[in-house]
């Protein structure tokens, strides 16, 4: 006869055990901690002391030659806007992203991810970003379609990168990451061939600092893509790691860069001067005269 407890207990470990907690019901919340807080804080004094250093140096040169002091001074300005909006909590979303998990015996389960993204960084990026370019491309006498060129597509970069950082799909995610990658290898091409064949046709002390400083900043601007690979796109950095490495960049792409920047073009003999409309507004010869009687009427 057989006994049905002593055939249960035989096939007991074929049963697959049920789960005593189903995962996926939390959601994850990455944030910012306290860490990233003061991060932010102290990249807003550090912003805020350059620009008023920038704007006394701009005031210490006629205004024939502040082009460059005011173009650095206002990206610097902005950076300091950016970051006192995210250190008090503007200028910060969040991105909804779920993760499914397929499971064999029973039915999926799924993770759901609240990442902070920054988006007053996307905003100050894509301000500060063409006012940096500026610098570069006046500092080598780029032509104007080529400078237009580069900025349009360095504001389809930060964009695309933007839409990529509130993508919810990874596949649409990393296509919008493609094509800012895409884009930054045109700001590359203006840059790096353009800018330095044209700074070539100038002295050689100009054409060797635009060198230097142009290899400086793209050096920093393709370090901005692998950051955001592996923060927002991968998410295998927590925020404040985020956080604390784009502060770094930032210092080094519009701090370091301003003072070297505007240091050393000082120094130079053949400093830009700019007359006209730039330091003497318009003239009378350029004035609108609105309602005046016709000679001889």
């Amino acid at each position: 006869m057989i006994d049905p407890v002593q055939e249960l207990k035989k096939h007991a470990s074929d049963v697959v055990p049920l789960p005593t907690a189903v995962p996926g019901n939390t959601p994850i919340y990455q944030t910012a901690s306290a860490t990233g807080h003061r991060a932010l804080w102290v990249v807003f004094v550090i912003m805020l002391l350059a620009s008023l250093a920038f704007y006394i140096m701009a005031f210490r040169v006629p205004v024939q030659k502040r082009l460059f002091h005011i173009l650095t001074a206002f990206i610097t300005t902005f950076a300091t806007l950016s970051y006192y909006a995210m250190a008090v909590g503007d200028g910060i979303g969040k991105n909804k992203i779920t993760i499914k998990h397929t499971q064999k015996h029973f039915p999926d389960t799924y993770d759901v991810i609240y990442r902070e993204v920054y988006w007053a960084r996307y905003v100050d990026w894509s301000v500060t970003t063409p006012l940096l370019l500026l610098d570069l491309c006046f500092l080598a006498g780029v032509n104007g379609a080529s400078i237009l060129v580069a900025i349009v597509a360095d504001v389809i970069m930060i964009l695309t990168g933007l839409f990529a950082a509130f993508t919810v799909e990874e596949s649409p995610k990393w296509g919008w990451y493609a094509m800012a990658c895409l884009a930054y290898l045109v700001v590359i091409y203006q840059v790096a061939f353009n800018g330095r064949q044209t700074a070539k046709q100038k002295d050689n002390k100009t054409a060797t600092f635009y060198a230097s400083i142009g290899g400086f900043t793209l050096i920093l601007w393709t370090l901005y893509p692998i950051i955001w690979g592996i923060a927002d796109g991968s998410r295998n950095i927590n925020v404040d790691s985020e956080i604390i490495a784009y502060a770094v960049l930032d210092i080094l792409a519009k701090v370091v860069f301003g003072f070297w920047l505007l240091f050393t073009h000082d120094s130079m003999a053949n400093t830009a001067s700019i007359d006209g409309f730039w330091s003497n507004g318009l003239g009378k010869e350029g004035t609108l005269r609105i309602g005046d009687d016709d000679e001889g009427a």
